[in-house]
């Protein structure tokens, strides 16, 4: 018996909607960067881009469970001496790009390298309910009926 391995021209992209209203962020980056890999489906080869496109829409209305929304911190260099800038996730969360912790969330859990960068351009993250991907006709994901412990009451 051989091994499967899949090429990139075998494989058929989903699209993938995901409403985070009320999910808690960790659980929902290691569903969301699980698809974006194509781990979920039996024809994963490692190698290969063949993971689903992901849109994810009220990103601004995620949970942190415990203390984390005033706890913790994202810190980012500006490049010059002394120049550590630091950002609670609270301060994020109520600025212009709430959507930038969803997104940091699901690029620390992808592998670093040419196939990771390629895999997170096919996700798309909205701060509200709109999104311009209604051609692509996603595939609506529940997240929440999945598992009780995904959701959580801010």
């Amino acid at each position: 018996m051989k091994t499967f391995s899949a090429k990139p021209a075998e494989i058929n992209k989903k699209w993938v909607l995901i409403d985070a209203t009320g999910l808690v962020v960790g659980r929902l980056a290691s569903l969301v960067s699980m698809r974006l890999r194509g781990k979920h489906l039996p024809t994963y080869t490692p190698h290969v881009d063949c993971g689903d496109n992901v849109i994810v829409i009220n990103a601004a209305k995620v949970v942190l469970t415990g203390r984390k929304r005033e706890k913790k911190v994202y810190y980012h260099h500006t490049g010059f001496i002394g120049g550590i800038k630091e950002r609670t996730a609270k301060s994020i969360l109520e600025g212009r790009f709430p959507e930038r912790v969803v997104e940091k969330a699901i690029e620390r859990m992808i592998p670093r390298g040419p196939l990771g960068r390629r895999q997170f351009g096919n996700l798309r993250v909205y701060a509200g309910s709109e999104h311009e991907h209604a051609a692509q006709q996603p595939e609506v994901l529940n997240v929440a009926a999945m598992n009780r412990k995904n959701t959580r009451v801010a």
